[in-house]
């Protein structure tokens, strides 16, 4: 996400990237502000990065891991998540680094336009491959046997490279803008420059709101409703059906919770965007909101893997598979098939572990 300044005396044609976080409001003389950007934040950015590249690394490493030699939509949009989400996290020590030097960059001005393209487009990329989740739950929910020719793994990728491109020319505006910005004392601080700040703010809140929130999450909602209405009204299924609807209602109910996670820690920072707009002096419990809810968007980057775990069970069964070392898995196997007698019978299990969810 960009990060973005209230305009103060002096620095008012410039929109700096971490700003978000350091922002004046008329408070920079406020002990209890400065220990909260230069202690407070630094340190819930480094438990969240931490936490974050721990968890989708071990995400993408079960996936990859799974028996099936083929994987799943599901699977390839969980994968597309998680790289989304690390690729910002290793960038996230430069913003940490620059909250801890309050405010100055020293990184050079290619590494500002990287970081803030990165920071950015982790928004756009998210939200966008969050719709199209939602989509292909819709289609196989809704449409489970008419949509099986649209709904494969390479259309999937394709899908996800598109979103990718669209996602950078959505960030066209930081691509233009992000640059070094001169500080007070000397310092050079990484940020958004816009043209005519006063009024180059409203289009640039407005176009990051609607694109990256408002229209995305209506059609989110929208394909979730027809869903779950569907399930509401869905008959008895033949016995064979019931086993591959099963499926398909797990990985909806995963694929909800994704997206409400993300409805919740990016609401309230899209809505503190626009109230700000209207605000000529913030107060002090609008600052430390505003900063609550830059902490929330941040966190949900580290959110998902925890949703996996807690409601996917085939994703814990996997997860434990894939962190075992193989001496310990090859020993347990030795012991069953001596235990049992009957060769045939150790390892079978995994073989059933195949998909995380049935199309």
């Amino acid at each position: 996400m960009d990060l973005r300044m209230n305009h103060t005396p002096g620095m008012n044609d410039w929109t700096p990237n971490i700003s978000r976080v350091l922002q004046n409001f008329s408070l920079a003389g406020e002990p209890s502000t400065v220990s909260y950007t230069s202690f407070i934040m630094p340190t819930l950015f480094g438990i969240i990065c931490l936490l974050g590249i721990i968890g989708n690394s071990l995400v993408i490493c079960t996936v990859f891991k799974k028996p099936s030699p083929t994987s799943s939509v599901p699977d390839i949009f969980i994968i597309s998540l998680s790289m989304v989400d690390l690729l910002f996290l290793l960038g996230m020590p430069f913003l940490i680094h620059q909250l801890l030097g309050n405010g100055a960059w020293h990184f050079g001005e290619t590494m500002c336009t990287i970081i803030t393209a990165l920071d950015a487009n982790s928004q756009f990329t998210s939200t966008y491959i969050l719709t199209a989740m939602s989509i292909d739950r819709y289609l196989a929910t809704v449409y489970p046997f008419t949509s099986t020719r649209f709904r494969k793994p390479p259309v999937a990728i394709l899908a996800i490279c598109v979103l990718w491109a669209l996602s950078f020319l959505s960030i066209t505006p930081v691509w233009m803008y992000a640059r070094l910005i001169p500080l007070p004392g000397g310092l050079l601080g990484c940020g958004i420059r816009l043209p005519d700040p006063q009024r180059d703010i409203y289009w640039y809140t407005l176009y990051q709101f609607f694109l990256a929130f408002a229209i995305p999450f209506a059609l989110i909602t929208v394909a979730y409703r027809r869903i779950l209405l569907r399930m509401a009204r869905s008959s008895e299924a033949l016995t064979g059906q019931r086993c591959a609807r099963i499926r398909t209602k797990k990985v909806t109910r995963v694929a909800i919770a994704i997206c409400l996670a993300f409805f919740v820690c990016w609401a309230p920072f899209h809505v503190l965007q626009l109230v700000q707009l209207a605000m000529s002096h913030p107060t002090l419990p609008f600052y430390y909101a505003y900063n609550v809810s830059i902490s929330m968007g941040y966190a949900n980057s580290c959110l998902n893997p925890f949703i996996y775990i807690l409601l996917g069970q085939t994703f814990r069964r996997r997860l434990m598979i894939s962190v075992r070392p193989a001496a310990e898995e090859e020993a347990s196997q030795n012991r069953v098939k001596s235990a049992r007698g009957d060769p045939s019978e150790s390892g079978q299990p995994l073989l059933h572990l195949v998909s995380v969810s049935g199309r």
